[in-house]
């Protein structure tokens, strides 16, 4: 194992490769290959941007790295001895189910990239991959990650009127245009569910209705 850490140099690049960079400050790495040129050159690389990265030579030493500790983002080649790729992204996501793994893949491997990916890497690259291209598809995954926690955390939410207390739901059509059900109807249907508030079409009448006739009665003078 060896850990590559330096501070940032100056480096040439666009506005968008700064906050990729930028992105990914505060997030450990480990880089797995059991190449150690194509290992240890990618590590420093990554040291140069300023971030932090540890090595594994093999998927063993890697698997027993991420049981000890909780990485953000795991790079690792596809094809080694002892254990894989496919073996180290199984450790990866079991320890840290949000964790980011990307496969590195040589020449004549791209079927197993792409098994890779329905297991649940969030990406890949063929070997040997430019750092910079790296750097930007990690921080791509970071921003995929979090627009898929505000989804799940919006999903958590149901609309219900403010006024009647019904509850839309739109699994049975269009979003925005589902039946209404009482809270005892809905709750009767489904469970563990959280609740936001609006206003259905009835009530919505309703009060546009009651406003205009307060506004149409005369004033006492």
């Amino acid at each position: 194992m060896a850990q590559f850490n330096s501070p940032p140099k100056n480096r040439q690049g666009s506005f968008g490769l700064m906050e990729a960079i930028a992105s990914l400050k505060d997030k450990s790495l480990l880089v797995v290959d059991d190449e150690p040129i194509i290992r240890n050159s990618l590590a420093r690389d990554l040291a140069i941007a300023g971030l932090t990265a540890t090595t594994a030579a093999d998927g063993e030493e890697a698997v027993a790295l991420i049981d000890a500790n909780a990485y953000d983002i795991v790079i690792t080649d596809l094809v080694m001895p002892r254990l894989n790729g496919l073996q180290v992204l199984e450790a990866a996501k079991q320890r840290r189910p949000m964790a980011i793994v990307i496969i590195l893949t040589g020449n004549g491997v791209m079927e197993s990239a792409i098994d890779a990916l329905r297991l649940g890497a969030d990406d890949f690259l063929q070997k040997p991959c430019d750092t910079d291209e790296l750097l930007y598809r990690m921080s791509t995954c970071l921003v995929k990650q979090a627009m898929q926690r505000k989804i799940a955390l919006y999903e958590e939410f149901l609309p219900m009127c403010c006024y009647c207390k019904k509850i839309r739901d739109d699994q049975q059509g269009k979003q925005g245009e589902g039946r209404w059900y009482s809270l005892e109807e809905y709750f009767n249907r489904t469970k563990g569910v959280r609740i936001s508030h609006g206003c259905c079409p009835d009530c919505y009448a309703e009060q546009i209705k009651n406003l205009h006739s307060d506004r149409d009665e005369p004033s006492s003078s």
